[in-house]
């Protein structure tokens, strides 16, 4: 397994990725069915996103008894940071200040989200303070 992978997923690898931090392993089969209503795609389809992410180093596949199973070998955390991170610098230079901002004028946060905000900081500030 990996730490601090810098894999970039695609939006239809990380369809196939969250169904398996949902629940792993799983096969092939179980990984199409899973999202067949969503994406109408075929096993033919789930097995060329498997091997291209296989090759990405995102998950791996173990034989089992009568498929293979697949299992993620990037973490849901470790994913979504990269990909936070990505849009933070492509669409506000990387300051989040700026993201904050836009989106307190944008009236795009919920008193709640602006609440739970505050409390982040405040840890994190606390944090500092006994270090």
């Amino acid at each position: 397994m990996s730490d601090e992978k810098n894999v970039k997923l695609t939006d239809a690898e990380w369809k196939v990725m969250t169904v398996l931090w949902e629940q792993s392993p799983r096969t092939m089969m179980e990984i199409t069915n899973a999202l067949k209503d969503e994406t109408g795609w075929t096993k033919y389809t789930v097995m060329s996103f498997l091997k291209r992410m296989e090759e990405k180093g995102a998950l791996h596949y173990e034989e089992g008894q009568k498929a293979k199973l697949y299992y993620p070998d990037l973490k849901r955390e470790e994913a979504s940071l990269q990909e936070a991170e990505e849009f933070l610098n492509k669409v506000f230079h990387g300051k989040i200040g700026l993201m904050l901002n836009a989106m307190v004028q944008q009236k795009a946060l919920s008193k709640q989200e602006i609440s739970e905000l505050y409390k982040i900081l405040e840890e994190e500030n606390g944090k500092d303070d006994r270090h």
